[in-house]
């Protein structure tokens, strides 16, 4: 399945059909770990105003909160915002107060310690346990295992360039996948690989958005920039989303004009 960009849709047609648009976070909606732009979080805010909206990242909820949710302006109509970090394994809504859990699938002790004990035997045995990063290099997000090459909070240029093929975190993921065959382990962003139970990649975050809603899956249209097979994006288009590729958050921009433009904002 070629999951096209966006520029070569029937964006009408697309509107006319979703009752939810999903959205990716990194080099999507902001650049990694950084705040969505003054621009784009006034497009986004605009966009919960005028129809629901639902944010599906493999990040923690933490990262979320900083680069989007504390974005938003005041306009946002944070009720028909559906926050979905770690690949929709967590789930929140905003209650009119404060952003409440309504579910969680955390991993057991057992299968934390198997991952990260994997994760770091892996990335050494492979020389990708670097001596330089910045921010954690194995973060436990409760539902999720994410090991990230440099650091989560690694600039954006670093991360570009340790793997640009994705060679490198194809390799490491496949070794923990061997040490761990009853997990789901797969690339996540530039320099990063996600490990959780099986069945929770976006996939499942799609499959649970649309049940939330009483919707269908094809009812959903979500944007990320991670389409190709194997990307932590392209899980959407198979679960029946209507998927559509971005190239990088100014890319998102001018989508969401469109969008805006089509909603009747």
């Amino acid at each position: 399945m070629v999951v096209p960009s966006w520029r070569d849709c029937d964006l009408d047609a697309v509107c006319a059909r979703a009752k939810v648009f999903g959205f990716d976070l990194d080099n999507t909606l902001a650049k990694s770990k950084q705040p969505m732009t003054p621009p784009m979080a006034r497009r986004f805010s605009t966009l919960t105003r005028l129809t629901p909206i639902a944010l599906i990242s493999g990040g923690s909820y933490a990262v979320v909160r900083h680069q989007v949710l504390d974005a938003l302006d005041a306009t946002a109509r944070k009720t028909d915002l559906h926050v979905m970090p770690t690949s929709g394994t967590r789930y929140y809504r905003w209650n009119g107060e404060e952003w409440t859990l309504v579910y969680d699938h955390d991993l057991g002790e057992e299968d934390r310690a198997a991952i990260i004990s994997s994760l770091e035997r892996r990335a050494r045995e492979q020389g990708a346990w670097e001596r330089q990063v910045w921010g954690e290099r194995i973060e436990d997000r409760g539902s999720q295992i994410t090991f990230s090459a440099l650091g989560q909070w690694a600039p954006v240029e670093a991360k570009r360039a340790w793997d640009p093929d994705d060679t490198r975190k194809r390799r490491l993921a496949q070794a923990v996948q061997a040490d761990l065959p009853h997990m789901l382990v797969r690339t996540g962003g530039m320099t990063s690989v996600d490990v959780s139970e099986p069945g929770t990649d976006k996939s499942y975050a799609i499959a649970s958005l649309a049940d939330s809603l009483g919707i269908e899956p094809a009812q959903v249209a979500f944007i990320g920039d991670r389409m190709d097979p194997g990307g932590n994006d392209y899980p959407t288009a198979l679960a029946g989303a209507m998927a559509l590729r971005v190239r990088d958050p100014e890319d998102t921009l001018a989508l969401c004009d469109e969008l805006i433009r089509r909603l009747g904002g």
